[in-house]
């Protein structure tokens, strides 16, 4: 069974590999960190601000062709987690067909967050990252040189 998570928090520590996005449970109390790279966090946050930029980014660019070919993303969908590497799809509704499409968890993530589109996440992947350990630095640090959003 699928459930229904959202966006709640992302770091950004430009002087590390690693960023964070915090996953929160809608009905419920459950939190889980994805560690993603920093062009995806930048890309999410700037998506979540509404920041427009010059020339489409990749983002931008499968947004548009998903909806220049009739598609409408539905819902992301986190459906695995295989020696700490998360798993999602792209749910695209389309001529009243669902299409599911493979993707990371951060770029359908950035694809997804401009639109409020629900977030998913299968009970076995939140069952087993309850029970792995921290993604590699302390979420409650309180480092200056870091940028914490929150977006609940």
């Amino acid at each position: 069974m699928a459930v229904r998570m959202e966006l709640s928090r992302i770091f950004i520590r430009e002087m590390m590999d690693m960023q964070i996005i915090e996953l929160t449970e809608v009905d419920g109390d459950r939190t889980f960190p994805i560690v993603i790279g920093l062009p995806e966090a930048f890309a999410i946050e700037r998506r979540l601000k509404g920041i427009e930029i010059p020339r489409p980014q990749t983002h931008d660019l499968l947004a548009s062709v998903v909806g220049h070919l009739g598609g409408r993303l539905k819902e992301i969908a986190i459906h695995d987690l295989v020696d700490g590497t998360f798993y999602a799809k792209l749910v695209i509704e389309q001529d009243s067909r669902e299409i599911e499409v493979d993707a990371r968890p951060s770029d359908a993530i950035a694809l997804g967050v401009a639109e409020n589109v629900p977030i998913y996440v299968a009970e076995k992947v939140l069952v087993q990252t309850e029970s792995e350990s921290s993604p590699g630095f302390d979420l409650e640090s309180d480092d200056d040189d870091d940028d914490e959003e929150d977006y609940e």
